[in-house]
């Protein structure tokens, strides 16, 4: 990249996003990513009243599908059939059910498993996107790395040379390599290693992110659940997964957080990272990135703490 790249910096879909590109952008690129997100949102957003998968939640009923519904869900029935049903894509009442709904409430109602029968709930082929009865689709096991992937291919239309589109810790790269640092999920100001990234895609997960107290006081709740039983995981801390596409690895961190995770990395390609919450370290066979345990013995205990003073 130039020695002045230039970086846009905005927020969307409720996290912070930068753009780095050898050159300023023009105006109708911009607009052009804007839009993509906006329209992005308008469709999969539990979070928007105005949205296609809020207006299903309230009424079911068969809409035409969104561009992306066919990628997308078929890639969550893969994560569903991988995790034994631990992902679940009508997980979307049972993140309501803890708090995290389109009000961001935080009220614990208790934990709600998602339909296991969700196959027979929700259809997604021939253009139609249906539910033939109410009930919430989420995305969020595999969204933003979907939406990273659309936004490079905007910008890969018009902008030589190095790029990279960062949503929120998920981001692809293209050109030169980008060392990125793996944040601890226990301490954000330290890492526990560095992973460089070469046109592919780095996405990450964690159980400190989007975390709130539980009703009973026994415990602290967070965005990634069971879908089986409605409840948050309590193994696994954080997940990093790299992949060709940010889809894949955004689906495959997820994947990670349940057992059947590594198996579906193996088969779809990617390299990954996890540390359970009891600070082991584990990563795949022949995983390049650079941690701060020793590789050459198998899973170890990653460090409390250690400098994050990671150029990126």
């Amino acid at each position: 990249m130039s020695t002045v790249p230039d970086s846009w910096r905005f927020d969307a879909i409720g996290t912070r996003w930068e753009i780095v590109t050898e050159r300023r952008l023009p105006v109708p690129v911009r607009d052009e990513v804007t839009a993509r997100i906006d329209g992005f949102d308008r469709e999969w957003s539990r979070f928007r009243a105005d949205s296609v998968v809020s207006a299903l939640a309230r009424t079911a009923g068969a809409v035409p599908a969104p561009a992306d519904a066919v990628p997308m869900l078929d890639a969550l029935a893969a994560l569903s059939d991988a995790t034994g049903g631990a992902v679940n894509p009508l997980v979307g009442g049972s993140l309501d059910a803890l708090g995290y709904d389109a009000a961001y409430s935080l009220r614990d109602r208790g934990a709600t498993p998602a339909p296991a029968g969700w196959r027979d709930l929700l259809s997604w082929h021939d253009g139609r996107l249906a539910l033939v009865e109410p009930a919430t689709i989420d995305v969020g096991a595999l969204g933003k790395g979907r939406l990273v992937d659309l936004i490079l291919g905007i910008l890969v239309r018009t902008e030589a040379g190095d790029i990279t589109v960062d949503a929120g810790g998920d981001l692809a790269v293209r050109g030169h390599p980008q060392r990125i640092g793996l944040e601890h999920p226990f301490d954000p100001r330290r890492a526990i290693g560095v992973w460089e990234v070469t046109d592919a895609a780095l996405c990450a997960s964690a159980v400190n992110r989007r975390a709130w107290p539980s009703a009973t006081g026994t415990g602290t709740l967070h965005h990634v659940l069971d879908a089986r039983t409605g409840q948050p995981v309590r193994t696994i801390a954080a997940t990093w997964a790299v992949a060709t596409d940010a889809m894949a690895a955004d689906a495959v961190a997820t994947a990670l957080f349940f057992d059947g995770g590594p198996r579906l990395a193996h088969e779809w390609g990617a390299e990954w990272v996890r540390m359970t919450t009891d600070g082991r370290v584990e990563w795949s066979p022949g995983c390049r990135a650079d941690l701060f345990v020793r590789t050459d013995v198998g899973p170890g205990i990653a460090p409390a703490s250690r400098p994050n003073s990671l150029e990126q």
